[in-house]
């Protein structure tokens, strides 16, 4: 782990539980949860739905997590819901990518720099960029240019920097596909060894598995399972995954189910991946959509303080007995 600056290494151990592992919950999401919001309740509007839904899993979740990962766009009221002692992350891109030009390109949020972030008392920042290894050098080499910048900006106001490769297929493979699950290892080792690099400034690195659970032999149990490698193939991707990071990393959840996620964690722990902690989403808190939508804010909170604490508590028992502390 490279020497950090004092105030990256403030934002890291804000972010972290007193024994250095990263118990955070991810609530960034908008227009995909805009999207599931009203599909089950038209009445409520994007903005409205975005904005009460976030506040009430910072109140209730957040302040359970070590952190909270938030966008600026709709999550400033949430962040008031937060204890002085939970940990800030902010996402810096806006939600999905440009659809008009080849590539998936990011973009940032608007009227947010990092300056105003870091004045706000942000403990750390995330950008979320696809990437594909195999996309036009022309279209990667974009992608890393825009990493840099923000890196810089991050620098020079002295701010945890936080990235978060999604990878994808620019083939058009589907991301859950056995086709795709077959190279997706190769392009998460890809991403350890090439954002771990000093030129980007990244400090810490949010991955998702080389090999989702439900593509390994021995997890039939699940609904979805279609297995392409055996167990001991899958370990041995998330160990070199691992061990090719020169920066502290945690796991995304990607989409699973809880029950799926903790399945995970404990593989990647018997993998000897040393991963520093995770950033759950929906795993945590995408069942509790529903009562929102259709029984009101009521029947949302009785969820959150039953269920979706439940969900919490289960990964991060989890993630307390598998991750290792970034201090190691």
């Amino acid at each position: 782990m490279r020497r950090l600056t004092p105030g990256k290494q403030k934002g890291l151990e804000a972010i972290s539980d007193k024994n250095g592992i990263i118990l955070a919950t991810a609530m960034d999401q908008r227009g995909s949860l805009g999207k599931m919001i009203s599909s089950l309740n038209q009445e409520i509007s994007y903005q409205d739905g975005l904005t009460r839904f976030k506040k009430g899993v910072s109140e209730i979740l957040g302040n359970r997590s070590s952190s909270l990962l938030l966008d600026p766009e709709y999550g400033w009221e949430a962040a008031e819901k937060l204890n002085k002692d939970i940990g800030l992350i902010m996402a810096y891109e806006k939600t999905g990518y440009d659809t008009t030009s080849k590539g998936r390109l990011p973009n940032l949020v608007d009227h947010y720099a990092v300056s105003d972030l870091a004045r706000k008392g942000v403990h750390a920042l995330k950008l979320l960029v696809y990437y594909d290894p195999d996309e036009d050098e022309v279209v990667n080499s974009i992608k890393k240019t825009f990493i840099k910048r923000v890196g810089d900006e991050c620098r020079q106001n002295d701010l945890l920097f936080i990235l978060e490769p999604v990878s994808y297929s620019e083939k058009g493979l589907p991301a859950k596909s056995p086709e795709f699950a077959k190279v997706k290892p190769g392009i998460i080792e890809y991403f350890m060894e090439e954002f771990s690099k000093e030129c980007y400034g990244i400090d810490l690195l949010k991955v998702e598995v080389p090999v989702a659970i439900y593509h390994i032999e021995g997890y039939s149990r699940h609904d979805d399972a279609h297995p392409v490698f055996s167990a001991d193939e899958a370990a041995q991707f998330y160990r070199r995954c691992s061990e090719k990071s020169e920066v502290p990393f945690i796991y995304l959840s990607g989409g699973v189910t809880n029950e799926q996620f903790i399945d995970t964690l404990y593989f990647a722990k018997e993998a000897q991946s040393r991963f520093c902690g995770c950033l759950c989403g929906r795993a945590i808190w995408q069942d509790g959509v529903k009562p929102f939508a259709e029984k009101g804010e009521k029947a949302f909170y009785q969820w959150l303080e039953t269920k979706g604490l439940a969900n919490l508590n289960n990964v991060l028992d989890a993630v307390k007995k598998t991750a290792i502390p970034w201090k190691a």
